[in-house]
């Protein structure tokens, strides 16, 4: 189970976010995208405080399709430096698992 990872992404707006989303599920580079809008982002940005809203973009992958997803969001991503963060997924429904593997 060590192979499959939860990839978090952070996309400006919804129209951004959908067309990444659905570049990456076409591709096969992630089983399936999940969008979460309206989220309070405060961060640094060239030594100013900035506050915006994004949308959350959740991708279910694995470890060998992990570096060209993120070639691929970084290729249709806006931002100058994107947040891109991947975590394992240390468990889990069985079944779910399982269909996150036959879907890659």
């Amino acid at each position: 189970m060590k192979d499959l990872r939860f990839v978090y992404v952070t996309v400006g707006n919804g129209e951004e976010a959908s067309l990444i989303a659905k570049e990456v599920v076409k591709t096969k580079l992630a089983a399936c995208a999940n969008l979460l809008s309206n989220m309070s982002s405060f961060y640094f940005w060239k030594g100013e405080l900035q506050e915006d809203k994004e949308v959350v973009l959740i991708f279910k992958t694995n470890e060998s399709k992990l570096e060209p997803l993120i070639q691929k969001i970084k290729e249709l991503h806006s931002y100058e430096v994107p947040c891109i963060v991947s975590l394992p997924i240390d468990s889990g429904n069985p079944d779910y698992l399982e269909w996150l593997r036959n879907s890659l």
